[in-house]
């Protein structure tokens, strides 16, 4: 008889009967079967969340990894970058008026209204405010004309050398009447100029000292009297 034969003829309510190596391979199978479910349940469960884990933190690295790649092929690419941009936040800086030259650039500012020929009603500049590296001085203007001078007013503007900029424009009739043919101009020039190192200097040292004059005023406060 064959091992096929003998396996058919195996009566599987009767195990206590089998040939041993039948009953020794029944209990080795299930032995196995047995082992591989603790090794699921203890093993491969509890460290699933910790594999989950790696393999997430792998495929950030190699994302990070492909990033860092790209940037340090295209280092030079991004030097020659930053030495435009330098090069023409250094234009523009050089734009910005000094202290000194300001009041020659209000006169150039009022004398492009007078060659347009409008008529010049206010022109007050306002309070100058500081930024971190630069000063805005805005300036109230009041202008009248036709349409086709304000237009000229505004391309003189652009073509100044300097920095200005128009803000809060009003366009308005300077009658009930008079239409085109004579308008009102509203508007808020702005022109900047950098601060020079001294200015500079002069705001730390005296934000400085004015954060010390705080504190020595409040160490001379009067401690609370005990009750």
């Amino acid at each position: 008889m064959n091992l096929l034969e003998q396996l058919q003829s195996l009566d599987r309510r009767d195990i206590g009967r089998w040939p041993p190596v039948f009953r020794f391979g029944l209990i080795g199978v299930i032995f196995v079967l047995v082992a591989l479910g603790l090794a699921y349940y203890f093993v491969w469960q509890n460290q699933r969340p910790t594999l989950l884990r790696a393999e997430q933190e792998e495929v950030e690295l190699r994302q990070t990894f492909e990033q860092k790649q790209k940037k340090a092929a295209n280092l030079e690419a991004y030097k020659a970058q930053l030495a435009e941009m330098e090069r023409s936040f250094g234009a523009m800086l050089r734009q910005l008026p000094g202290k000194t030259e300001v009041p020659s650039l209000l006169v150039d500012i009022s004398q492009t209204g007078l060659a347009a020929g409008l008529e010049e009603k206010l022109f007050q500049p306002a309070t100058e405010v500081r930024r971190d590296f630069y000063a805005e001085l805005p300036i109230k203007i009041r202008l009248t004309g036709n349409y086709h001078e304000l237009g000229s007013f505004v391309s003189g503007i652009a073509a100044l050398p300097r920095i200005v900029t128009l803000h809060n424009i009003e366009i308005k009739p300077e009658g009930k009447e008079s239409g085109f043919d004579n308008l009102v101009l509203d508007v808020t020039a702005k022109t900047y100029r950098y601060l020079e190192e001294e200015e500079d200097k002069g705001d730390a040292a005296g934000t400085a000292k004015d954060d010390k004059a705080k504190g020595a005023k409040e160490r001379r406060k009067p401690a609370a009297k005990r009750t």
